[in-house]
């Protein structure tokens, strides 16, 4: 190559870097305080209106994993392969999963066999696919509002099925719930019905602009007004441009949703509230566990924590996500060299001698940078993944990889502590309210609590927030005198947080206060009055104080909310027979074992029933059946000991 057309091309090179990441020559960093789209006045458009004059742009983005993150369940969204070999089995539950595909509209069959007999079948509609299919494919269930994930999972990368990440260690089958924790990384915002979990009244399908450039009404409104900002010299305030933001602000952007781990909101904070421009830590603070391996293995969404391991966004002040992605263009699409473009923006072509890789081998991989220093790896959390590591490294000699790698395998990870990575300095409370979400999403270990109580110990402010704490870390140590203690001064009006009221209410409960309990459960309901857990608490406390009238109230409510709600079909069956409506009653029994044939309580009940109606036959039947799922029912085997004799 000539030095004329070796210099074009860097020049070609150079500039292409400018105009994908770096800020005009007359640009300087926002000032978050001049953006308008920040003010909670300020509505969300949607991208349509987006669409009508930045077109060009979304095109492209439509093809980008933000893009095609969240969608309707169909034929053209799914990336899956059906058919016979599409059968998932549960060992552990002895459940087996077939997807398929029946009038356009996608199913999953969970049965169970006895020999070659079908035992149990249960069918789900699957109304939402998640995930690009770059790596996966789950799928989601819409039962009147209320969004659950369903327990199979397609792994895109080795074209299989198998159980979605989490179910093989426990499968929650049809009933793990979608927070808006949730939805709100892998899709738009949806509309949240007041005073649910997972119940919503509007579902959006896929990542739209506002959520990297905050809500666009004014924006619109002023260009409608002719109000044009010639943005190659100065910064349009009316919305945010990432690229605008300072490093800071670009990264805690990214890391909404790119940094996975334990996020814990702010006092009245909820997971709408972030908007670009704004410290992730106004809103939510995110925790990650350390552990002795973790510079090996991490978990999928933790891109910005890798990065920020690296050394080269240590030595700069203006590396961030954007440096080598373009957020309106695929990944997946991209020329590899523009990712080597970003890197020799900083390495330049002479440093190039500094590689250690012999020529050869460079060229082989077409002097990928990110081959290398990038290179993919599994995940923590996800299987039958491969991610890029996010974690620009040296790599290190083949051989003693290789020696490091097995002297690894064989050591058991030690847990070093949480590490807040959305503050410099946490206060005491961040740290044990982290550790408290720790124990209730991961690792239900006492050593997590004691280092709850151990920062909760060295907090000397009395807030309402140092309150909530202290009841949540007592809770989890199912230790209820103290909660009883904690909050005999407060009525049940008084209690602002749902879950606070409903751990009080638990607490008395469990101390047989069941008046008391009543109170707070009905506190809890005032303030979250779709919460059907809650709802079905206090459902069962009035059937403690043989209220029938008002327990079946509570539990037909549950049941119209969600049918498939299978203690309140057995709790709702019980106040039936208590009625002396027996054939009633043992419909809701069969009811709830339809949707779960393992249901103890539901087995026992219906047993009763048969031995009322002096079927001893088939109550022991249904005793037997017990013992097959807990060989350790004392009132199964207390009750089959009563019929031999």
């Amino acid at each position: 190559m000539s030095n004329n057309k070796i210099y074009i091309y860097l020049f070609l090179t150079f500039a292409a870097c400018l105009l994908l990441y770096c800020k005009g020559p007359n640009q300087s960093t926002a000032d978050v305080n001049n953006y308008v789209s920040i003010r909670d006045s300020v509505a969300y458009i949607g991208m349509e209106t987006c669409k009508s004059c930045h077109s060009d742009i979304h095109e492209t983005f439509q093809h980008t994993g933000m893009g095609q993150s969240f969608d309707k369940a169909s034929l053209e969204k799914s990336q899956a392969s059906y058919g016979d070999h599409a059968v998932v089995y549960d060992e552990n539950s002895n459940f087996y999963y077939s997807p398929y595909f029946r009038d356009s509209v996608l199913y999953i069959m969970e049965y169970r066999l006895d020999g070659k007999d079908t035992i149990h079948k249960r069918i789900e509609q699957i109304d939402y696919i998640v995930g690009s299919g770059h790596h996966t494919n789950s799928h989601i269930l819409d039962i009147n509002g209320y969004v659950f994930q369903a327990p199979i999972t397609f792994y895109t990368q080795e074209q299989k099925w198998d159980m979605a990440p989490g179910f093989e260690k426990e499968n929650l089958r049809f009933s793990r719930i979608l927070t808006t924790e949730c939805l709100t990384c892998h899709n738009h915002y949806p509309t949240p019905a007041a005073g649910s979990l997972n119940k919503y009244e509007q579902m959006p399908t896929g990542i739209e602009c506002e959520r990297c450039h905050g809500p666009g009404a004014v924006h619109v409104k002023e260009k409608l007004a002719g109000n044009i900002i010639d943005t190659s010299k100065y910064i349009d305030y009316s919305i945010v441009n990432p690229k605008d933001l300072s490093r800071d602000l670009q990264m805690d952007l990214c890391q909404r949703c790119h940094l996975q781990g334990l996020a814990v909101l702010e006092p009245n904070k909820t997971f709408f509230d972030f908007k670009p421009g704004m410290k992730l830590s106004e809103v939510f603070n995110v925790f990650l566990p350390r552990y002795t391996n973790s510079h090996e293995s991490f978990i999928m969404a933790s891109q910005a924590d890798r990065l920020r391991l690296s050394k080269c966004y240590s030595v700069s002040e203006t590396m961030s996500c954007l440096s080598c992605h373009h957020p309106h263009h695929s990944v997946r699409k991209a020329d590899k060299q523009q990712f080597n473009n970003a890197c020799m923006s900083c390495h330049q072509e002479q440093k190039l001698a500094l590689c250690s890789e012999s020529l050869a081998t460079r060229q082989e991989v077409g002097n990928n940078c990110v081959q290398c220093h990038m290179p993919p790896s599994g995940s923590m959390d996800i299987p039958h993944i491969n991610i890029t590591d996010h974690n620009i490294s040296i790599p290190r000699n083949k051989e003693l990889e290789a020696i490091i790698s097995n002297t690894e395998k064989e050591e058991i990870a030690r847990f070093l502590g949480l590490k807040m990575l959305t503050k410099d300095k946490p206060e005491k409370l961040d740290m044990a309210r982290g550790y408290l979400a720790m124990h209730d999403k991961y690792v239900e270990a006492d050593a997590i609590l004691d280092s709850a109580f151990y920062y909760l110990s060295q907090v000397r402010e009395n807030s309402e927030l140092v309150f909530t704490t202290k009841v949540h870390y007592f809770f989890a140590r199912r230790d209820y005198q103290p909660i009883i203690t904690l909050s005999k001064d407060k009525t049940p009006q008084l209690i602002g947080d749902a879950w606070t009221a409903y751990r009080i209410g638990e607490a008395y409960n469990k101390q047989n206060n069941i008046q008391q309990s009543l109170l707070f459960y009905k506190q809890a309901i005032r303030l979250m009055p779709l919460n059907l857990e809650f709802q079905e608490k206090l459902g069962a406390n009035y059937l403690q104080l043989a209220y029938l009238p008002q327990a079946k109230e509570i539990f037909e409510f549950v049941l119209s909310e969600n049918p498939n709600r299978e203690l309140s079909a057995s709790n709702l069956g019980y106040v039936y027979v208590s009625l002396g409506q027996l054939k009633k009653g043992e419909a809701l029994y069969d009811k709830a074992l339809e949707l779960n044939p393992d249901y103890e309580q539901a087995i026992l009940n219906k047993a009763a029933v048969r031995l009322h109606l002096k079927d001893k036959s088939s109550a022991k039947d249904l005793l037997k059946r017990v013992l097959t799922v807990n060989p350790k029912n004392q009132q199964a085997i207390q009750l089959l000991s009563n019929l031999k004799n």
